[in-house]
């Protein structure tokens, strides 16, 4: 059985993340059911079947192989993204006008702004040594710009109508789960916070007002986890 229904933001954004850009699906078609009156499983149905997505792991070395590529299709709510590999396949006629490459583009999602970027340059061993870059491609996982303004703009309003405790909760309930990024996002936004207390008298908010670990879901349920291909 060929799962494609996250059932919460969390789960898609992880099973987006670690199973799929991470392996190279980078080229997608990020869509939105938009009328109320259809029902999102019959879109399921047509994606599913057009593009022949619910294949076997065998099948899909066999594409591998050809120089065929390989389809995913993953849907929560009425967001949906289909997501392709390099190589032949006819999404790519079809979707033309549409598809992307998260390597240029971010798929923006659910107030997430997804990419994948080439890596960081190396600390060298001895002072003098020319740079290296790491060559590998890595996921980048951050707020979106404007949500990320609204964030830090709505901490800002409160920072001094509330307590510590209760910007303690406010920063905890946050529903952005905490990639590395996303961390050095809020922890600028709780230094802007502790600035504008600090001016006025008032006690910081601690770092440990952050989440550090990220949730662990299974994205379809539990037991039904699958490798990626």
């Amino acid at each position: 059985m060929y799962h494609h229904l996250a059932l919460t933001p969390t789960g898609f954004v992880q099973q987006l993340v670690t199973n799929y850009l991470a392996n190279g699906f980078f080229f997608y078609v990020l869509g939105h059911i938009g009328d109320e009156r259809k029902d999102p499983a019959r879109t399921d149905e047509k994606i599913l079947a057009k593009y022949r997505v619910a294949v076997s792991a065998t099948e899909r070395q066999r594409r591998k192989a050809a120089g065929r590529a390989n389809l995913h299709y993953l849907r929560h709510g009425r967001v949906f993204l289909i997501l392709a590999t390099a190589g032949e396949h006819e999404f790519f006629e079809a979707e033309r006008n549409n598809v992307r490459d998260v390597r240029e583009h971010p798929i923006k999602v659910f107030g997430y702004s997804i990419r994948v970027v080439k890596g960081q340059f190396l600390k060298t061993e001895r002072p003098g040594d020319a740079p290296r870059r790491d060559t590998k491609r890595r996921v980048r996982v951050q707020i979106g710009r404007e949500r990320f303004l609204d964030l830090k703009a709505g901490f800002l309003a409160k920072a001094l109508s509330r307590t510590a405790e209760e910007l303690v909760a406010d920063f905890q309930a946050t529903p952005y789960q905490p990639y590395a990024p996303v961390r050095r996002q809020l922890l600028e936004i709780l230094r802007h916070v502790n600035r504008t207390r600090e001016a006025s008298g008032l006690p910081a908010v601690p770092v440990s007002a952050l989440r550090l670990r990220r949730q662990i879901v299974f994205p379809f349920g539990k037991g039904n986890s699958r490798r990626p291909g």
